[in-house]
């Protein structure tokens, strides 16, 4: 079932999460956060309608990272986690590009992030579909294949933090508004892109993402 997308505006933001899968952080010899660790993206980073991703000159290693992305449906701030199961209405599926060998150099020199995950198209995004369509948000199984062959299979059931957790977390510090996209980590199979690759992302049987690497 697929969703139109009457609210994804220019004014909507992207918060996504670092290492909110043990072992991805694992796999990256990053420790275990006591709360969620955030960094976010601009609304240029979104990349729509299955159009291809475009390795960019800056970076000789851009990795896949596909993340379950909530949108925000209502304006909130410091939300309590309780209620905030009714900020979000719709899920879909998201590629949280990332330049590898800059991030490596940003976190050696502890300096942010952005560079590495910010730029152009490195929020690629699915379709969104309701979330009462779903039968059961903490048991979502997503799995990333490419060129036919599976990278990432990943299960809710495993993040460190919730969804509500997440969203109560961020809104003590950042007002929610309509439209605002959430990504909320990756498990672990993070790897490099090729030139020719095709990405295809699936939540349970249903397709939400298929596209190139150009």
């Amino acid at each position: 079932m697929i969703v139109n997308e009457p609210y994804l505006t220019k004014d909507m933001k992207v918060i996504a999460i670092g290492r909110n899968y043990a072992a991805h952080a694992k796999e990256l010899n990053n420790p275990l956060p006591t709360s969620p660790v955030i960094f976010m993206k601009p609304d240029t980073a979104v990349l729509k309608d299955n159009k291809p991703f475009y390795l960019p000159d800056f970076s000789s290693d851009i990795h896949y990272e596909l993340e379950v992305v909530l949108k925000i449906c209502k304006e909130g701030k410091h939300i309590a986690e309780k209620f905030a199961s009714g900020y979000f209405d719709e899920v879909g599926l998201g590629i949280d590009f990332t330049a590898r060998d800059i991030q490596n150099i940003h976190k050696e020199k502890g300096l942010p992030w952005e560079l590495a995950k910010a730029f152009d198209n490195s929020a690629a995004i699915s379709h969104f579909i309701p979330k009462d369509k779903i039968e059961d948000l903490n048991n979502l199984q997503f799995e990333l294949k490419i060129n036919g062959e599976t990278r990432q299979n990943g299960n809710t059931s495993n993040i460190l933090f919730s969804f509500e957790k997440i969203i109560s977390f961020v809104s003590q510090y950042i007002t929610l508004k309509k439209g605002d996209l959430i990504f909320t980590g990756t498990p672990e199979g993070v790897g490099q892109v090729q030139q020719g690759d095709k990405l295809e992302a699936w939540i349970g049987e249903e397709q939400f993402l298929n596209f190139d690497i150009k």
